[in-house]
């Protein structure tokens, strides 16, 4: 099934709310530390220019929760393939996402690091989906919400492609 991608938004226009948001956490978090937790694979393009853009003390951690696999739509079942290397009790923590869609995924996954006891647990998307919601779930910096399409680019993939397209584009099928 061959696919075209068309461009939803420029890597211009990425770049530039990336900035803004590295701006508002560095402002609401101001004498602090952040614990950024990336949820791989998709939010690594991502935290890693965030990252780059917060101007206080960052530290880093990885988690891979998967409800995809190679499908096009979250299957609702959450399985964690990797869990983080370091404790997150008493820390600031942001987790960082690629996209949010139903919400099961970060549903579940914020649930989980909640009873791991943070000072304080926020969520951080460069995409929303608020449409497919199925689960309520509190995001606190948001890059764009977006229409509901298949996106890929800047960490997003379809069955493993196109994750380093510097954009994010909607993938039409032929």
């Amino acid at each position: 099934m061959p696919e075209k991608i068309k461009i939803l938004l420029s890597e211009a226009e990425v770049d530039q709310r990336i900035h803004a948001i590295g701006e508002e956490i560095s402002r609401d978090y101001a004498g602090k530390q952040v614990h950024l937790v990336c949820v791989l694979k998709g939010g690594a393009f991502f935290m890693c220019e965030l990252a780059k853009r917060i101007s206080i003390p960052v530290s880093l951690d990885f988690m891979s929760v998967s409800s995809y696999g190679g499908a096009t739509s979250s299957s609702g079942i959450v399985r964690i393939v990797k869990d983080l290397d370091e404790s997150i009790d008493g820390k600031d923590v942001i987790v960082v996402e690629d996209i949010v869609d139903s919400g099961r995924t970060l549903n579940y996954l914020l649930s989980l690091l909640k009873e791991r006891k943070p000072a304080s647990l926020r969520l951080c998307t460069l995409l929303d989906k608020p449409t497919r919601r199925v689960e309520a779930v509190q995001v606190d910096y948001t890059g764009f919400p977006i229409p509901d399409k298949f996106v890929v680019g800047y960490g997003l993939d379809f069955d493993q492609k196109y994750r380093n397209l510097p954009y994010i584009g909607v993938v039409e099928f032929e």
